[in-house]
């Protein structure tokens, strides 16, 4: 007869045993492969945080080679009261022009958010413009402080897109190109503005009417 008596006192120890060695298999499975993704997300954020961080450095510097540095080759910035700048020769002269119009202006980031491939950053400048006529505009003399949003993608490293929202109108009034929010000034010109646009208006009810 066999004899059952090692089999019986042994098996509980031996099942402890291997549901022990199947938790541990899972609880590795479960840790290790999150691990690493996880590290390398926060390394790619870091990486792209660093790179912006950069960027706006040379901004601050009013250095355009260093900011171009950073750039695709076919870089797009699209600056949304102003228009859209295409590859490193437009980004040059825009950058140029800035600068010189105000050649005190100083940058600085108020907070950055950095994605694996992306960016979005608050930012603050301020300068004088009395340098160089910027968009057609002589300049005023006037100090000029504007907050605004980029948002960038960036493609190997390099800058592939950036979206700047900033306030037209603020920018406009401040070098002296529209008057003072609330001023005389401001009440006459949107009194005629509204004006106009209620003689449009009547002109044009009274040709649909005909």
């Amino acid at each position: 007869m066999r004899d059952w008596g090692y089999s019986l006192v042994g098996w509980p120890n031996m099942a402890q045993s291997k549901t022990a060695e199947r938790a541990t298999d899972q609880a590795t499975a479960d840790v290790k492969p999150g691990d690493k993704p996880q590290r390398k997300r926060i390394t790619r954020r870091k990486a792209v945080e660093e790179r912006i961080r950069s960027y706006f450095e040379a901004m601050d510097r009013r250095d355009v080679d260093g900011m171009l540095e950073h750039w695709a080759e076919d870089g797009v910035e699209d600056m949304v009261p102003v228009g859209i700048i295409r590859g490193r020769d437009e980004l040059r002269a825009s950058f140029t022009a800035q600068f010189a119009s105000m050649p005190d202006m100083r940058t600085t980031v108020t907070r950055l958010v950095a994605g694996e491939q992306s960016c979005a950053v608050e930012w603050r400048i301020e300068g004088t413009f009395d340098g160089r006529p910027y968009m057609g505009i002589e300049p005023t003399g006037k100090h000029v402080e504007l907050r605004g949003t980029d948002l960038i993608e960036l493609e190997d490293g390099q800058i592939a897109s950036l979206t700047a929202y900033f306030d037209g109108a603020a920018y406009a009034r401040q070098i002296g190109m529209l008057p003072p929010d609330g001023s005389g000034a401001d009440r006459a010109m949107k009194t005629a503005f509204n004006a106009v646009t209620k003689v449009r208006r009547t002109l044009a009810e009274r040709r649909n009417d005909g």
